[in-house]
């Protein structure tokens, strides 16, 4: 039998918020500082021991903060015992060495700790892909750290020490390679699960998609409405990879529900880029629920930053939106009654608990309703040798009348512009 080794303790961790003042689009400090900690505390293996907002007049260049702030700030760490400081903004490369070198301990910033929950939360095959290519990417212009996804994937290379020119160009080159490999398996995956929609588009089912803020209580909705067994807890970025199912709604109409990754403010660029195949289930969305956790203090700020990703995932104008104003359960009793007020005013308005099931049955009948696509009759005629269609139109229920002429089936059909679609593309 071998050794029994002590279990290995989570990493003692402090949390640095930068208050830009000269960020016009600066966050309220304060809900800020709490977020990074909620990010913190989603990373695996931690244990955030402190948080401090650092007032930041102006970013001092290969620092941020001025030299008696850093000293401050370096006293306070070797005070405090920790291993890890997580800095709730961007770094340069320039920056984090010369934080690290002067601090003694590890450093992430934002980026680099979303991305590092990002890998521990990947569950399928494209999502550990769009994560590892986003981690390479952002990893290739911090060759010299001692953090690095790529140590553990291929036993390092040689990133710790401050290796000389020749040797970063070396590693810059291998993880080129690596990540033009990720690329070519990522594509694969991606044509597979265009397979995967196509064969949906045939069904007529609508996909109706749930997007919302990291933490507004989409999967907890989502196990609600379909009683599958998502991981839902109250942590950020629960969820990373889109989950779907095969929903039946109280009206009898059959929908695809598909469930998503948070979205969050200062969402790195990159990660925007490797999660939009993630997102492409909202892109093609005939219905988008936006989840918003209506009992957070942020929550309009909060909302305004899914819109504004939204539009910057190129996510159709057309596309109908109903709010879900999730969680009134954490609400006292005059501010749920002025909410659930509020939203009967808006046809596109819910106020629900997605754990007490209030509000459900109102939200469901107006999805059932939405997506009731008005109906339009049209005049065919099908050649007697397109058997498959005419047997399509007859399975659909589409057929009012059909009379032979001598080019072929003449129908008289009543359908939706979905119905015609999928006809259209047989």
């Amino acid at each position: 039998m071998g050794e029994e080794y002590p279990e290995k303790p989570d990493t003692p961790v402090w949390v640095l918020h930068p208050d830009l003042r000269s960020d016009r689009l600066r966050r309220d400090p304060k809900f800020a500082l709490e977020e990074a900690v909620s990010l913190a505390e989603a990373m695996p293996e931690t244990n955030v021991v402190g948080a401090t907002v650092v007032p930041v007049p102006k970013a001092r260049a290969g620092w941020l903060f001025g030299s008696g702030k850093t000293e401050e700030l370096k006293q306070l760490i070797k005070s405090a015992e920790v291993d890890l400081v997580l800095i709730d903004g961007a770094l340069t490369p320039v920056q984090q060495r010369n934080l690290e070198k002067e601090w003694g301990v590890k450093i992430l910033d934002r980026t680099g700790l979303i991305l590092e929950i990002f890998s521990d939360r990947a569950r399928t095959r494209e999502g550990v892909l769009q994560v590892e290519v986003a981690a390479l990417s952002y990893q290739r212009t911090r060759l010299v750290r001692a953090w690095t996804h790529l140590e553990r994937q291929r036993g390092g290379l040689g990133f710790v020490g401050g290796p000389g020119e020749t040797q970063i160009e070396a590693d810059r080159r291998a993880i080129d390679e690596r990540i033009q490999g990720l690329q070519r398996q990522l594509s694969k995956v991606v044509k597979t699960r265009a397979l995967h929609r196509q064969a949906r588009a045939r069904v007529p089912f609508p996909v109706v998609a749930l997007v919302g803020y990291t933490n507004a209580g989409k999967s907890t909705l989502f196990n609600r409405l379909t009683g599958a067994e998502v991981f839902a807890k109250d942590m950020l970025f629960a969820t990373l990879d889109p989950t779907m199912r095969s929903v039946e709604l109280p009206s009898g109409k059959q929908i695809i529900l598909s469930d998503t990754v948070g979205f969050i403010s200062e969402l790195p660029t990159q990660l925007v880029a490797a999660f939009r195949a993630t997102l492409e289930e909202v892109l093609d969305a005939d219905l988008i629920l936006h989840v918003r956790d209506i009992s957070h203090p942020l929550t309009e700020q909060q909302a305004n930053d899914v819109n504004s990703i939204m539009a910057d995932l190129g996510v159709p104008k057309e596309t109908p939106i109903i709010e879900v104003w999730n969680k009134i359960d954490l609400l006292d009793e005059g501010d749920k009654e002025g909410i659930i007020a509020r939203a009967e005013r808006e046809d596109t308005i819910f106020a629900t608990s997605s754990i007490t099931g209030e509000g459900m049955e109102e939200l469901l009948d107006a999805v059932s309703e939405a997506l009731t696509d008005p109906k339009t009759r049209r005049d065919l005629v099908l050649p007697f040798s397109d058997g498959k269609k005419r047997a399509w139109l007859f399975s659909e229920g589409l057929v009012e009348n059909e009379t032979q002429g001598e080019d072929g089936f003449h129908l008289s059909v009543y359908w939706t512009a979905r119905q015609e679609k999928n006809f259209r593309d047989m």
